[in-house]
């Protein structure tokens, strides 16, 4: 799928928002600058909006590695793991360590290997418009049956 704009990302990030449900996961693939946390910045602030909560400066965890945003009732943990290089230091960081019916948000996944029973993996890539991203969905668990949006 091709995305032309940020109006159409914040439209996707919405329609998948609406499908979200605790212990979700959602995995954010691709380069740096492509639009990773814009994805979630549109995805946490429509929520918010949606309960009616004051809109987050949503920005990316890269140095602290995690953000946490509270949504009556919903706990939304975003990850950003471009840091992280080794899976011994995955471990410290205890991401599904707790079913503390959480919602995760992960940037650069790409060392974690654990089967997820409800995941989906967003990959985003530059097309050949600049101002396009090229986006894939791939899910697992009710995320499979995910095709376009």
């Amino acid at each position: 799928m091709i995305v032309k704009s940020l109006e159409h990302l914040n439209s996707l990030s919405q329609k998948i928002a609406d499908k979200l449900a605790k212990n979700d996961c959602i995995f954010l693939i691709g380069e740096i600058g492509v639009g990773k946390t814009t994805f979630t910045r549109y995805l946490i602030n429509y929520l918010q909006e949606k309960k009616g909560e004051k809109i987050s400066e949503v920005l990316s965890p890269t140095f602290n590695l995690l953000y946490e945003y509270d949504l009556k009732g919903i706990k939304i943990m975003h990850y950003d793991l471009y840091r992280i290089r080794d899976k011994k230091e995955l471990k410290h960081l205890g991401i599904f360590l707790d079913k503390q019916d959480t919602i995760k948000i992960i940037e650069w996944p790409q060392l974690i290997n654990i089967p997820l029973s409800d995941k989906l993996e967003i990959y985003i890539d530059y097309a050949k418009n600049e101002k396009e991203r090229e986006i894939k969905f791939v899910g697992t668990g009710k995320w499979k049956i995910l095709n376009e949006l």
